[in-house]
């Protein structure tokens, strides 16, 4: 959330998932991300695998996290572009996202969806099902 209180997407590259559904991310202390989870730390993170037209979203809470062998065991020079000093860099932030919900959508994959759009669309009927949803609770 801004500090308008509007929500706003910050693109991000998952580093590791738990077993217990945690998800680990590296960010920038400096940044407007983690500035505003030091007070609104609920947050929504998406996957999408446009390929075959599935798509899930988290609901949980984003946590700030002092941990550096965990920033070690994440760690790879491709982040030197963003962290100048390399793994030394004072600004890197560990992140911890703790999922309390889920919803996810599976489709059929694009071809199967073009056809059925394209059959509703010549035929005047609704579409057939384009995939499957379903919510899960962690919490």
């Amino acid at each position: 959330t801004a500090d308008n209180g509007h929500l706003h997407a910050c693109p991000m590259t998952a580093q590791e998932q738990e077993n217990n559904g945690e998800i680990w991310f590296l960010g920038s202390k400096s940044s407007e991300l983690v500035a505003s989870v030091r007070t609104r730390p609920q947050v929504n993170v998406a996957f999408s695998k446009p390929s075959d037209q599935d798509f899930v979203s988290f609901n949980g809470q984003l946590e700030l996290v002092t941990n550096e062998a965990k920033v070690d065991a994440l760690w790879s020079d491709l982040y030197k572009i963003y962290y100048p000093a390399g793994r030394s860099d004072p600004d890197i932030q560990l992140l911890c996202f703790k999922p309390h919900g889920a919803h996810y959508w599976k489709g059929g994959g694009k071809m199967a969806t073009l056809f059925k759009m394209t059959k509703a669309a010549v035929t005047g009927d609704a579409p057939e099902s384009l995939g499957e949803s379903h919510s899960v609770n962690y919490t």
